[in-house]
């Protein structure tokens, strides 16, 4: 079975293609499991876009929340 970093690692794959074809990627920082807040960093290009707290909380939150239901909310590191 795997660890919940595990998981999350495993969601943030699912993500990264999309982020990577625009010269970004993302990282796990790290996960408190008592709040069930996942930080994570925005790289590349990611890290200075405009758009950057869109990416963040509609596509990024939204899928490693879907995937990892112990995730209650994701935040920039």
């Amino acid at each position: 079975m795997l660890n919940i970093n595990d998981k999350i690692q495993a969601s943030l794959e699912k993500i990264r293609p999309s982020l990577q074809a625009d010269g970004g990627d993302v990282e796990l920082v790290s996960f408190n499991d008592k709040t069930g807040v996942a930080l994570v960093r925005l790289v590349g290009v990611c890290a200075h876009c405009p758009m950057a707290a869109y990416t963040l909380k509609d596509g990024i939150e939204t899928q490693l929340k879907e995937d990892v239901p112990e995730i209650k909310s994701v935040e920039a590191a």
